[in-house]
């Protein structure tokens, strides 16, 4: 595979801290090739800035065309742009480009430096609103430039960050991603370091504790293209905003201090496999109060799932049997509301009936309140019915895991991970691992290298899932790394002939040398699908 190209068209810092300098280091730690256009030449240093001056439209013009003949980019980032004149050399040359490629655009609207030093007057705004956001496939400001933006349109600013989000979207942006860095989320929320992501997939406060050092410049640069790269490299834009948020927080760890002000971050390799830097999301918009956590759950091993009580019964009396059970049932299509209710909750309690006996533990899928109320130990969620849980089903739930349920979530890309995260659940699934038709999905295969980076960095145990029909599927499955595997088809019709076989196939693939994550996933949706979750 050829390294992705990105191009970053932006402002120089003779400080080495933003601008260029950022945007390189980004992009050095995603694995893709930057080319640097320069828009603007700053004068500056860790405590000022003395000049800024746009490079001349003629000038912008010539290093784009001369890119262009060579070294096309899959994904532009803009930075500083200097006028509005360069704004509209741009975008006619987007225009162009995407008359012959598809191309991405991540706009970082840089209006005031982080030393307060203003960089966009209001011509310049303008044509940012009329000309950029209009064909940007993401947008990264913080919240004062997210104001600035929104100052001169009809209706005013909304007050608070989502409505803000939602109407930079409505200015023709794709996705947004309001970072937290300045000065009005940091009072909201001292110990959180608070993103507001709004994108066609999904929505949330991406989040991760605040890194506590005066050294910040440059972290929007990095941000911002650090996500440019990630959608390079084929990420949606939801998932893009996760990968850029790990980058970032870990370029803040290794700020340095080189004047008398502030210094740089310093964006590296290896932020991708280090779990405290995955994030988590909320569910709604409410500000998360504090980092969700909870210590490490069960790990299921041969974890088999069953659609009904008699397929229950059959696997728990097998022996040797499995760890753990999860009963998925659909309701028929000839039971009424009633009905059904009455014939899930019988075949709950007989199956955990039969899974304490066993000494198994039973896992009931989707339907939790029910499950409950009829005694199971255990209920799974798919990310749908997570968010479907109102504020009340929320305290509900989180009683009953007071009480001793456990809570187990499914998770198909990286923001799923993250949503599943902030629930700080005893279990994650991770799906599909092969191509399955259990399910109508739109997700790519996760295959064993997403499978082994999942089970590295997620904060709970990992099963995988999808496609496993074979043992020696299931063998190669636990070799990296997961706490469980499930098995749905492959029980057949009689699980007392093959469960031996899978068991054995866990037991050889967990005594096999662990593979360990990849330095990065890949993508589990195509770019050009727009599934809503």
């Amino acid at each position: 595979m050829n390294t992705p190209i990105i191009w970053s068209i932006a402002g120089t810092d003779s400080g080495g801290g933003a601008g260029l300098a950022a945007d390189q280091r980004a992009a050095d730690a995603l694995g893709v090739h930057c080319c640097t256009v320069v828009a603007g030449i700053t004068a500056q240093s860790t405590t000022e800035v003395t000049h800024i001056e746009a490079t001349p439209p003629a000038v912008l013009q010539a290093q784009l065309d001369t890119l262009a003949k060579d070294m096309p980019p899959r994904a532009i980032k803009t930075g500083l742009l200097g006028s509005a004149e360069n704004v509209r050399v741009l975008a006619a040359f987007i225009d162009r480009l995407r008359a012959q490629q598809p191309l991405v655009l991540v706009v970082d609207p840089v209006l005031r430096a982080s030393t307060g030093a203003a960089l966009a007057d209001a011509e310049l705004r303008a044509a940012y609103r009329e000309l950029l956001l209009p064909r940007a496939t993401a947008i990264t400001p913080n919240q004062t430039e997210a104001v600035a933006l929104l100052e001169e349109r009809d209706g005013g600013v909304p007050d608070d960050i989502p409505a803000q989000a939602r109407a930079l979207r409505a200015l023709g942006c794709e996705a947004v991603v309001i970072t937290g860095g300045d000065a009005a989320l940091i009072q909201r929320h001292d110990r959180l370091s608070l993103d507001w992501l709004d994108t066609a997939h999904t929505n949330g406060w991406l989040v991760l504790p605040r890194e506590a050092t005066p050294h910040n410049h440059g972290t929007g640069c990095t941000f911002a293209s650090a996500m440019a790269a990630a959608l390079a490299l084929g990420w949606v834009s939801a998932d893009a905003a996760v990968l850029a948020k790990m980058a970032a927080t870990h370029a803040l760890r290794h700020a340095r201090s080189v004047g008398r002000g502030v210094g740089p971050v310093i964006a590296r390799e290896g932020f991708a496999t280090d779990p405290s830097l995955l994030p988590q999301l909320s569910l709604d918009e409410s500000l998360p109060p504090a980092w969700a956590s909870r210590p490490s759950g069960h790990a299921p091993g041969v974890y088999a799932i069953v659609d009904s009580a008699e397929r229950a019964e059959a696997v728990l009396a097998t022996r040797p049997t499995v760890d753990t059970l999860q009963l998925r049932m659909k309701r028929p299509p000839n039971l009424d509301e009633a009905g059904w209710h009455a014939a899930l909750r019988e075949a709950i309690t007989r199956s955990q009936r039969a899974a304490d006996a066993a000494g198994v533990r039973l896992v009931v899928n989707d339907h939790w309140r029910t499950a409950i109320e009829a005694g199971a130990k255990a209920v799974h969620l798919g990310q749908e019915d997570l968010l479907a849980l109102s504020p009340q089903d929320r305290v509900d739930l989180q009683a009953a895991r007071a009480g001793g349920v456990q809570l187990g979530i499914s998770s198909h890309s990286l923001w799923e991970l993250c949503r599943a995260a902030a629930t700080a659940p005893d279990l994650i699934a991770c799906g599909p691992v092969w191509p399955t038709t259990t399910k109508d999905m739109p997700w790519l295969p996760q295959g064993l290298d997403n499978l082994a980076w999942w089970a590295h960095m997620a904060p709970a145990p990992v099963v995988g899932i999808g496609g496993i029909l074979e043992p020696e599927q299931l063998q190669a499955v636990a070799s990296t790394g997961v706490a469980g595997a499930c098995v749905v088809r492959g029980l057949g019709d009689n699980p007392a002939l093959t469960l031996p076989g899978w068991l054995l196939a866990w037991q050889t693939g967990r005594q096999a040398a662990d593979r360990g994550p990849p330095a990065l996933p890949h993508p589990t949706l195509p770019q050009e699908r727009q599934p809503s979750t």
